[in-house]
This record gives structure tokens, C-alpha cells and sequence, in this order.
């Protein structure tokens, strides 16, 4: 086994090693004045399997064409297997035709990666399970679900009596799958957007919300505009207290305001996503280590065990 890093997140990369006790193989990313990139692997790779790890950095498109590069790098040194772990898949939105003349990206990208070689891919929580179906090749969507329950068990005052709540329609599923496995009541909220869909108009909460902790549950949160006109919904509605959790915190330049002024206690994402310039902005921000899920994940399928049970147990430390 040989875990390689892009540029975009060497420090995840390292402690996914360090729980697995193998260091990061030495290789090199090289950035030209043109803007184009090369890649070097610095010891032989021959003959083994090999984990990719790429996160995203401010240039999405760069990282993808860099990880694209890595791999096809590792297919003409011949290893013997490559497994891409995507702690953010990119493009994960685009998985349909939003307008009858727009493009399917997340089905481009999976064509991508298959093309540069990849064997299979490990992800976390994609924002559509139907992405999988996107590829010829083995796709494992693990799930942060059981660190999101050991975090409010542990970091959340009584949340025996607390809320699910969706911030939209799309995040069903996922909610009212972790309100079973914690023995709680859930809710929805029902967002409406202008012709545009940039806009939300107004927002609908189905379900019963009033003098209870509601704690947000979504998978993605980039502009934070749904998530903190959910908050002020469910204010409104007379929650008692308001948290957000959410995994990918993509949280771009406007989020932070947002997201300060807001009536949330926390906002809580996971570091999928590099978060370490992102704390030193926002004063509610608080971040779950998943390092050693994806760990405990490239663990079994490189010696060829289940993973479908880490979303039931938290690996430990």
C-alpha cells in the first residue's frame, strides 16, 4: 500500500498515513509559469496498490486536472491498483440537467477518472448517491454519520430532546436516517427559490419545532444562505436553541458574515474539507477529524474486507 497527496490537503493525507503507520510516498507536484502542472514520483511505485487522497483547494478545475495527472502518472509506472480517495467529490451538484440545454459535469468527471486509470474511488457523503451509477468502476460512499452522532451525544446539551431538521427537501433521507438511529423526532423544511434558483423566497417548516434544541443536519454548505435562513426560520418558529452541522464546509468568501451573525450556536463541519484558515474567521466554527474514517476505510479494502459497518461504529482514534 502507498498513499500519494495532491497539493491540496498534504497535512490529511499525513495523519490518514500515520493511523494506517506508513508514511506519505515522496513525490513531487510542480506548478510551470504557464500555469501548467507536472508531477513526479520520487521512488518506486511498482506492483502496489496506491491510495490517491485530493480534497479541493480555490481552483477546483486545477485540482481536478492535477489529480488526473497523478493518476495517469501512477498507470504508466505500472502499479498494480489505484484508488482515488475524493474527501470532496467536485462537481457533486451537477448530477443532472438543471435546464433542458446544460451539462451533466459530475458524469464528466466520473469519465475522467476512469480514462487517467483509476480502479475504484472511496468518497464521503455524496451529495447524490446516484453519482455512482456514473461509473464502470467500484465507487464506496462512506458516511460521517456515526462521528455526526458521537458529536452531539457528547458536545450537545439535551439532545435527548432535540430536533432533526433538514434545511430542504433534498436532505430527507439523510436526516430522518440519523433521527431513527438516535430514537428522535425530525423535520423539514421546505425552501421555495425565484425563476432564477439563486433566490430563496419563502420557506415552509413541516413539523414541531417549539421550545426544542433543533440541531441542522445538511451535507454541503458553500454560500450558507440556506442553512442560516433555516436558523432564522426555526427561531422564528420558537426553537430554543439552534445548531448546524454540516460535512463538506466548502464556506465561501460571504459565508463567514453570514454565518457569525446568525442566531446558530455552532456551526460544525468536518475537515473533508481543509478548515484551519476557515477557524480564524468564524467565532462559532467547530471541526470533526474524519481522517480516521477514511483510514479505517482504505484499511479494509486494501485487504479486502467490508466496509458497509462504518457507518454504524466509530472507529477509534
Amino acid at each position: 500500500m502507498n498513499i500519494i497527496s495532491g497539493s491540496t490537503y498534504y497535512s490529511f493525507a499525513e495523519s490518514v498515513a500515520k493511523k494506517l503507520k506508513i508514511r506519505v510516498t515522496d513525490s513531487l507536484v510542480t506548478r510551470y509559469p504557464d500555469s501548467e502542472t507536472s508531477f513526479e514520483i520520487n521512488e518506486s511505485v511498482r506492483e502496489k496498490h496506491i491510495f490517491i487522497i485530493q480534497s479541493k483547494s480555490n481552483c477546483i478545475n486545477d485540482d481536478i486536472m492535477e489529480l488526473l495527472i497523478i493518476c495517469h502518472t501512477c498507470k504508466l509506472v505500472s502499479s498494480h491498483k489505484i484508488t482515488v480517495v475524493l474527501t470532496y467529490f467536485p462537481y457533486a451538484r451537477q448530477n443532472k440537467k438543471q435546464k433542458s440545454r446544460s451539462p451533466i459535469t459530475s458524469k464528466l468527471f466520473a469519465n475522467l477518472l476512469q480514462v487517467s486509470g483509476v480502479d475504484s474511488v472511496i468518497t464521503m457523503d455524496l451529495h447524490s448517491p446516484q453519482i455512482q451509477g456514473f461509473f464502470n468502476i467500484p465507487v464506496d460512499n462512506i458516511t460521517a454519520e456515526s462521528l455526526i452522532i458521537k458529536y452531539i451525544k457528547e458536545s450537545i446539551p439535551n439532545w435527548e430532546k432535540s430536533v432533526i431538521v433538514s434545511p430542504d427537501a433534498g436532505g430527507t433521507k439523510r436526516v430522518t436516517s440519523l433521527a431513527t438511529k438516535m430514537g428522535l423526532n425530525f423535520a423539514i423544511i421546505h425552501k421555495h427559490k425565484n425563476k432564477s434558483n439563486k433566490q430563496i423566497e419563502s420557506m415552509v417548516l413541516v413539523g414541531d419545532i417549539k421550545k426544542r434544541v433543533v440541531i441542522i443536519v445538511d451535507d454541503l454548505a458553500d454560500t450558507c444562505r440556506t442553512v442560516v435562513s433555516a436558523a432564522q426560520k426555526l427561531e422564528e418558529s420558537n426553537a430554543l436553541k439552534v445548531y448546524a452541522i454540516v460535512i463538506h464546509g466548502v464556506l465561501s468568501e460571504q459565508s463567514f458574515d453570514l454565518i457569525n451573525n446568525s442566531c446558530l450556536q455552532r456551526f460544525v463541519v468536518t475537515n473533508t474539507v481543509p478548515q484551519h484558515l476557515n477557524k480564524e474567521r468564524c467565532n462559532k466554527l467547530v471541526v470533526i477529524d474524519v481522517s480516521n474514517v477514511f483510514a479505517n476505510a482504505i484499511n479494509r479494502i486494501f485487504n479486502g474486507q467490508s466496509i458497509s459497518d462504518l457507518s454504524l461504529n466509530v472507529p477509534n482514534s
